[in-house]
């Protein structure tokens, strides 16, 4: 069973449809969109201020998402997916927003809209990311412009398939 606590009488929230894995950990102050899902792992520790998530949130095995106390809270948009043993931190990610692997975006950090943070990258605290872009490498600078065809392809099909994947554990519960 996920582990799924609340901090100081406030319970996680979840939209309809979302899938959370056994292993799991959802506390306090989280509010979740429809078909979210919360993979092998994954901590989302919303103790200190809030986390706010749209639809279609996928939160990869391993992901760390926390803010800071009385300071920022954390909002992620619609359509973004999380890519394995990433960091999002105090910080908001904008909608259709690919974060990859191991990646970590820190506190004040704004990532705009129809964006990827490519694998291993590290947003500075207080960057902004403007929207339509792909940010790569330590610190994280802006490599390219993204053309429309890739986000319409690459992250809505990643945020697609992560639906289809915890739809299949659902089945197994079954």
């Amino acid at each position: 069973m996920p582990v799924i606590l609340p901090v100081k009488g406030v319970y996680p929230k979840m939209g309809e449809n979302c899938f959370v894995a056994p292993n799991a950990t959802i506390v306090g102050d989280v509010v979740m969109g429809n078909e979210c899902s919360i993979w092998f792992n994954a901590v989302v520790r919303g103790d200190v201020n809030s986390i706010r998530m749209g639809n279609k949130v996928n939160i990869q095995d391993g992901v760390v998402i926390h803010c800071t106390y009385e300071k920022t809270k954390t909002v992620i948009g619609n359509n973004v997916s999380v890519g394995h043993n990433a960091i999002i931190h105090g910080c908001t990610i904008e909608d259709d927003v690919l974060v990859g692997m191991g990646a970590i975006i820190m506190d004040n950090a704004h990532v705009g809209a129809n964006t990827i943070i490519a694998a291993g990258a590290v947003v500075l605290e207080g960057t902004h990311i403007e929207k339509g872009t792909v940010y790569a490498g330590v610190p994280a600078k802006k490599i390219k412009d993204i053309n429309m065809d890739l986000i319409r392809g690459e992250i809505n099909r990643i945020a697609d398939n992560y639906i289809m994947y915890a739809s299949w554990f659902k089945e197994e519960e079954k």
